[in-house]
């Protein structure tokens, strides 16, 4: 088959589907061009991270095409409904990027807490002549030990954060389709042990945690999940990271909640309008900022690529023909 790695695949995964047979692109094609790529090179799948996006009309253009991969989780630039009517199969790799997004999401915590995000900017401009003032601007931080984290969203990936979590000592409850208690298996050494994390509702998560994660999809309609409504229900003080899609947190109301104070920081990892975030996100001292790198390990890399193999090759196993 011929396949087209829009956004890149890693270096093992390319070349075990090039022994495999397959025929492969990864030079990335501008949005502009992609159909007509696909239809002179006679694609028959496509695969994809967060910056390409399959849409019907491009589905209608091709009728070569035969799958669609996210290497990755979250597939809202795919239309998969209509994909799936036409005959397209849509997959994507939701095991393979969890830990790293998870470990994302702690490094996040850690810098919150300690401001370390906004210390990195003013420590070589200011440093040498105000030392002791940005000590004590940054003396007051806290530790995470003993607090509880929310996670929306109780995943892969929130189960993943979850047991990072537990292994500093913090508090966890998460939110899911529903209520009552979740078995988490964790891993310390040798030993494996079981740990009932409570499922709670939203707003009673609000009012319990001291820091909380997103993780879940954008909402089909547009609307955000965390908006002027939800900041009111958090505890003052709290702590909320969103590596998950940017949209899923107003961004006007969290400005808001900031420099009031009743969010004592952020973590960004997604944005409204990628890639072009707005400036004042960019540069407010309470947001820590990531360019969408939670998936974006070497480890996490290879182990998506070479899901996308099986993949490619269960797909290709079941073509008629």
């Amino acid at each position: 088959m011929n396949i087209l790695a829009n956004d890149g695949i890693s270096a093992a995964a390319k070349e075990a589907l090039e022994t495999a047979g397959h025929r492969v692109w990864t030079e990335f094609v501008e949005p502009q061009d992609l159909v007509a790529f696909i239809q002179n090179e006679h694609v028959h799948g496509v695969i994809v991270r967060s910056a390409t996006k399959i849409r019907q009309p491009l589905i209608d253009a091709c009728p070569d095409l035969k799958f669609v991969i996210r290497g990755g989780v979250g597939m809202d630039n795919i239309d998969v409904a209509y994909a799936r009517e036409q005959g397209v199969a849509v997959r994507n790799t939701p095991a393979s990027s969890s830990q790293s997004v998870a470990e994302l999401v702690m490094g996040h915590l850690f810098g919150l807490s300690r401001f370390l995000h906004d210390s990195n900017r003013r420590m070589p401009v200011e440093g040498t002549d105000q030392f002791k003032g940005l000590k004590k601007a940054y003396g007051k931080g806290a530790e995470i030990r003993g607090k509880t984290l929310a996670i929306i969203g109780f995943g892969r990936i929130g189960q993943s954060l979850a047991s990072y979590a537990l292994g500093c000592g913090m508090k966890v409850i998460g939110v899911d389709q529903q209520t009552g208690s979740h078995a988490l298996p964790v891993t310390i050494g040798d030993t494996t042990v079981e740990v009932n994390i409570p499922l709670v509702t939203m707003a009673e998560a609000f009012a319990q945690a001291d820091a909380i994660s997103l993780h879940i999809p954008a909402q089909a309609n547009g609307d955000a999940v965390v908006g002027a409504k939800e900041f009111n229900q958090m505890k003052r003080g709290v702590m909320l990271i969103n590596a998950a899609r940017g949209g899923v947190v107003d961004e006007d109301a969290l400005i808001e909640a900031l420099n009031s104070g009743h969010v004592s920081g952020a973590g960004l990892d997604v944005f409204v309008g990628e890639p072009k975030p707005r400036q004042d996100l960019m540069r407010h001292a309470k947001i820590a900022l990531t360019p969408h790198i939670g998936a974006a390990t070497s480890e996490a890399q290879e182990r998506i690529g070479m899901e996308i193999v099986s993949i490619v090759q269960e797909i290709n196993d079941n073509l008629p023909g």
